[in-house]
């Protein structure tokens, strides 16, 4: 069964009819949804500030294209970053907030052993400016 967070059904690609500036072939359309080239395990709080806005750029951009994978990543994100290679530290907690509106957010969190408290690490939310 394909995983929901690895589909490639919203895109429909014609090479016959394209009209777009830049020619896409079909074998590079994978590459153009994937968020990490290769596998990446983020060991610590300077990795995951380092690395993972960049990539959680990426699910917010593909979350607002694919709906199959936002719903997978709203049920749970952790999960979807590691079935896409991306690994985070065992004290690394993400929530997806706001899900359903028109600007979603995402947030790293620290949650350190006997402790009830947790502390942002990274915070990205999609907000769209048009301008003429």
């Amino acid at each position: 069964m394909k995983s929901l967070s690895k589909s490639t059904e919203l895109i429909k690609f014609d090479n016959e009819k394209s009209n777009l500036p830049i020619k896409f072939h079909p074998n590079e359309i994978n590459n153009a949804l994937k968020l990490v080239d290769k596998e990446l395990y983020l060991e610590n709080r300077e990795d995951v500030k380092k690395y993972l806005p960049d990539i959680l750029g990426r699910v917010l951009a593909r979350i607002w294209i694919d709906v199959n994978f936002k719903e997978s990543f709203k049920s749970n994100p952790s999960s979807v970053l590691s079935e896409n290679g991306v690994f985070l530290p065992e004290d690394m907690v993400l929530e997806f907030q706001k899900p359903n509106s028109d600007r979603p957010k995402i947030i790293v969190y620290e949650k350190k052993d006997n402790s009830n408290f947790k502390v942002r690490v990274v915070q990205l939310q999609l907000v769209m400016v048009a301008g003429r």
